[in-house]
């Protein structure tokens, strides 16, 4: 049986019709389904006779400039997808907006679990959690160590000076999603300058890696099967990398991270790795020296305040898709005041 009615954001009669010129082994198109849990580009299952397949997609509106590439994400899969590092293989990219009202992508559909919160979690005995901490750490070590010329993304970025100008893009899209004044975060800003490391590593960054960002095999051996949403992934600074991920990584007791609505009540769990241990295994296998980690996890505070303000944004305008998304600007000043207390005293 197949339906004509799809969720916001997809024109399912157009999608079957591209679809059967695209991709006409895959069969025919049955239903769209959006998939809850993200935040900014928006990830629907499309069911085909032969089997489910992914579709991405830029939000319904507040779009920034430079944000939700759709070729990006896509390029990247296409390149990772024959080394070790686990993703979904690359489908079919379209840049003709009169399919769907956007450009997007279909890539396969890995049969993982995803995890995003307590509830999620809770299936995750000691022993699992650990070890699928130990494997986002090993995983994060192998995309950070991917020679990104031999595998076609040496255009992908510019490393160069790369902390310098994510310090002014993200204060730029900052002014475009502020729904109110917060001094505190221009101060931040002027605070990241000042303690602007000189020197900085090269590598192929996801841009924001954590645990509900990849999907995983719970048995018989916890593993990572795939690491999705690309859509932030460059060159520049591993440590920036590790920095976001350690944002959003929370310890056990952590009780103001847990204010923060992204994987809440899932590292802080019996067994996962703390973030100083996670820390210290990624510098174990990666050989980076985590010198000045500080400033890293303080930026990545500064960075995650801006995406969330950005996707409050959208909720006050009405374009969002799904559930979840009335707390994210209450968070917004918390993580701005983290980061100058991490500047202040140190610590994660």
């Amino acid at each position: 049986m197949t339906v004509d009615v799809g969720p916001p954001g997809v024109d399912v009669p157009r999608l079957r019709e591209w679809l059967a010129r695209t991709l006409p082994d895959a069969g025919e198109l049955q239903g769209v389904q959006h998939i809850s849990g993200g935040k900014s580009n928006l990830t629907y299952r499309v069911e085909l006779s032969e089997g489910p397949v992914v579709l991405r997609r830029p939000p319904l509106g507040h779009v920034l400039p430079t944000a939700h590439d759709m070729g990006r994400e896509y390029r990247v899969l296409a390149a990772l997808h024959h080394t070790s590092v686990p993703v979904p293989r690359p489908l079919t990219h379209c840049t003709d907006e009169s399919v769907i009202g956007a450009p997007f992508y279909l890539m396969e559909w890995v049969d993982g679990t995803v995890i995003r919160n307590a509830e999620d979690a809770a299936v995750l005995d000691e022993a699992r959690a650990r070890r699928i901490s130990e494997r986002l750490a090993e995983v994060f070590a192998e995309i950070h160590g991917v020679d990104f010329a031999q595998v076609g993304l040496a255009e992908h970025g510019r490393p160069n000076g790369y902390l310098e100008r994510q310090l002014r893009r993200w204060s730029q899209q900052w002014e475009r999603s502020e729904t109110r004044p917060l001094p505190a975060l221009h101060r931040l800003v002027e605070r990241l300058a000042e303690r602007m490391p000189a020197r900085q590593d090269a590598a192929l960054l996801h841009g924001d890696y954590r645990i509900d960002n990849a999907l995983v095999r719970l048995d018989p051996v916890p593993d990572i099967l795939a690491v999705v949403d690309w859509e932030m992934s460059t060159l520049g600074d591993p440590l920036a990398d590790l920095g976001l991920t350690l944002t959003y990584w929370a310890d056990a007791g952590d009780e103001e991270r847990a204010a923060v609505p992204v994987a809440v009540g899932v590292t802080s769990r019996p067994g996962f790795l703390g973030s100083a241990e996670f820390a210290g295994r990624y510098a174990e296998l990666s050989g980076r020296d985590l010198t000045g980690l500080d400033f890293y996890i303080a930026f990545g505070h500064f960075k995650l305040a801006v995406v969330m303000e950005g996707i409050h944004a959208r909720y006050l305008q009405g374009k969002t898709v799904g559930e979840g998304f009335e707390s994210e600007g209450e968070a917004v000043p918390l993580l701005i005041d983290r980061a100058h207390r991490i500047l202040d005293k140190g610590g994660m």
